[in-house]
């Protein structure tokens, strides 16, 4: 298994397993200066971490992130910097039933297949335990951004689970922070919560969809043909466990509607430049406008259920199988997070990037 990185400057390498005695993440590319310690990283962990809801999987687990290198007195040096998370709460047992079986929905049998090997132990590298290095390397990266791009502010939320999705009228940039679910709708949270609950009791899963806005992003950042920014994104947001979808702007929307509808219309005002509207998500040709970066994704149920699927053993038999354990009835609500942290790191490569090559922005309107 040799592509454990992302990121071409700013370049992220995470590593560990679910059940392993830790995981982490080296980065490379970090410029050096930037004031940085484990209280700059550890919100954004504790953000994600698992067992804090009734409503996501009662994992526990600290997430407390160490530094072991990359600093000195307390400044970043240019060097790489690894993050070491310890994983304290592994239950392996409860995955000794299925050590022969192939779950459904799982990475089980392609893991299989392709390496000859696999960690039974709650997916090993599949398992979406992997997120919280990503998580730690976006808490850099947001570090370095307010230092250097100061205006760019990172947004996610939930904006659907299920067939339940937010009413974008009661929309409340507020709300997000006060709820478990990452709901801008204040409306829609009693819904969820007796959805979730029901699914839970239940035994099953649902998906969801999450959103997430980046303001303040400067234009001119992406280099095409093959870094574009939103082939980046797309790319870096369908690496994170269980999403099985990516649109950017108005994504799939655009195949629906006509040429005259699409356009964001450009003008000047008070001599800068604006838009009608922001179909586009923030992209032209790869490369940002100005305007909000806009981007979706969709997080498919739960694999882990207690209902019976069928399958077959390693042996070739048929059997049925029934995952037990601590699972998400929608993982969704934790990617929440994960996703904001993907984002993070990939606006900041390119604006290393575009800083290297560029340096300011040559074109101008007059």
């Amino acid at each position: 298994m040799s592509i454990n990185s992302f990121g071409h400057l700013f370049k992220v390498t995470t590593w560990g397993e679910s059940h392993g005695s830790a995981i982490g993440a080296t980065i490379d590319g970090c410029p050096p200066g930037v004031e940085l310690s484990e209280a700059d990283i550890q919100p954004w962990l504790d953000r994600r971490r698992p067992g804090q809801s009734k409503y996501t999987t009662q994992r526990k687990e600290l997430d407390k992130v160490k530094i072991l290198s990359g600093t000195f007195e307390g400044v970043t040096t240019g060097t790489p910097i690894q993050l070491f998370i310890e994983n304290q709460d592994q239950r392996s047992k409860d995955y000794s039933e299925i050590a022969n079986t192939f779950r459904p929905g799982h990475a089980d049998l392609t893991y299989h297949l392709k390496y000859g090997i696999r960690d039974y132990r709650g997916g090993g590298r599949s398992s979406a335990r992997e997120t919280a290095s990503r998580v730690a390397a976006g808490g850099i990266a947001r570090k370095i951004l307010a230092d250097i791009a100061p205006d760019i502010e990172i947004t996610g939320y939930l904006i659907r689970i299920g067939k339940l999705e937010i009413d974008r009228e009661n929309f409340s940039e507020t709300t997000i922070q006060e709820n478990d679910f990452w709901c801008p709708d204040k409306t829609m949270v009693p819904n969820w919560e007796k959805y979730i609950k029901e699914l839970r009791k239940s035994g099953n899963s649902v998906g969801a969809m999450i959103e997430i806005i980046a303001k303040g992003v400067p234009a001119g950042l992406g280099a095409p043909l093959y870094a574009k920014m939103d082939s980046d994104l797309a790319s870096g947001l369908m690496s994170i466990n269980a999403v099985k979808g990516v649109e950017i702007g108005i994504g799939m929307q655009a195949a629906e509607i006509e040429g005259i509808e699409n356009a964001d219309e450009i003008f000047l005002e008070d001599d800068k430049i604006s838009f009608t509207s922001n179909n586009a998500g923030g992209i032209l040709g790869g490369i940002t406008s100005g305007q909000d970066i806009v981007t979706r994704f969709a997080v498919k149920p739960t694999s882990s259920i207690l209902s019976e699927r069928k399958s077959i053993t390693k042996a070739g038999s048929s059997t049925t199988v029934s995952t037990r354990g601590r699972h998400d009835p929608c993982v969704g609500i934790r990617a929440v997070p994960v996703g904001e942290a993907m984002v993070a790191c990939i606006i900041l490569d390119h604006f290393l990037l575009h800083r290297g090559q560029i340096g300011p922005n040559s074109g101008t309107i007059l």
